[in-house]
């Protein structure tokens, strides 16, 4: 059972991102302040759970949690300042659009820089073990996916509906075959040599 969060002296926010490792698509960074008393059995890392059970924990979630905020940062910018700086800067910009102000920080993963004077501590794998972690990372995730089944309609040869922009190796074959999208990542490695890894 996860815990609440990480500490409980100070209102606390949990930050996950996903998208980081896709070819194509923005980064979608979640922050989410949840009550003291909130659990629920089939909250866990998102990665852990099944597309229905995100869909469903997400909808709860937005429903129960103190404040919530899901943010985007584009290919475009990821191309412009690499991928962990925008993982980071979707977590400040989804930290600083929430309705209450959170006076700390619970960071999936092992780096995050602020410019916000608030308190943190980065976890790694937290989204395994803080609530509020678990909680950021299922809306990030099906926030994502959601925007990644919009760009499917529009480029649908990617069949972004099923990998989600990651480097499969249908995606990397239909690149070969169709070229770049203006989602793509640009300073990602879509070579098809990358195809032997899979």
């Amino acid at each position: 059972m996860l815990e609440n969060s990480f500490q409980n002296e100070l209102l606390e926010a949990g930050c996950d991102e996903a998208g980081r490792g896709c070819l194509a698509g923005s980064v979608f960074a979640a922050a989410v302040i949840l009550p003291p008393d909130f659990h629920h059995p089939l909250l866990n890392d998102s990665k852990q759970m099944s597309e229905r059970q995100r869909n469903l924990l997400r909808g709860i979630i937005e429903q129960e949690a103190l404040a919530w905020s899901v943010q985007e940062v584009t290919a475009a910018r990821i191309d412009e300042i690499n991928i962990l700086n925008a993982s980071i800067e979707g977590m400040n910009l989804a930290v600083e659009a929430l309705s209450l102000r959170a006076e700390f920080l619970a960071i999936d993963g092992n780096r995050f820089r602020s410019q916000l004077g608030i308190p943190f501590q980065c976890v790694v794998k937290g989204d395994g073990k803080y609530a509020n972690i678990a909680a950021a990372s299922v809306l990030a995730k099906t926030h994502r996916d959601e925007y990644m089944m919009r760009l499917h309609e529009e480029y649908p040869h990617y069949n972004w509906k099923s990998n989600k922009g990651y480097p499969t190796r249908d995606h990397r074959l239909a690149i070969r075959e169709y070229g770049l999208s203006p989602y793509h990542r640009l300073s990602f490695n879509h070579n098809i040599g990358q195809l032997e890894l899979f």
